[in-house]
């Protein structure tokens, strides 16, 4: 079962030399039980592509407030949900305050 779990950041300090070696320590334990797939992180802003019948609106930004926006990603296969939880929890023990949200992703 593949997952992917996006980021949002409650902070807008720079992180940390730690939190770099922590998570560098993660990813590569993650890299190695090949439960990784890709991981990045994601620039401010952005742009919305809406479409409503024949018209297709595109505006700057697809988020109401910083705080909102989705700071970075990570894609995983693990076996089940449960265990693509229990790695974000371990994520934002690392990273601190903030919210995730993880999405299954089905095709091939």
């Amino acid at each position: 079962m593949r997952y992917l779990m996006m980021s949002k950041t409650a902070s807008e300090s720079a992180p940390d030399e730690n939190l770099y070696l922590e998570m560098g320590k993660f990813i590569e334990e993650l890299t190695a039980a090949g439960v990784l797939l890709a991981t990045g992180g994601l620039a401010p802003g952005g742009v919305t592509v809406t479409s409503s019948g024949e018209e297709i609106t595109v505006t700057d930004g697809p988020f109401a407030e910083a705080k909102e926006a989705v700071a970075g990603f990570a894609l995983v296969e693990v076996r089940s949900k449960e265990e693509a939880i229990e790695l974000t929890r371990r994520f934002r023990k690392i990273v601190g305050d903030g919210e995730s949200v993880i999405q299954q992703v089905f095709g091939p």
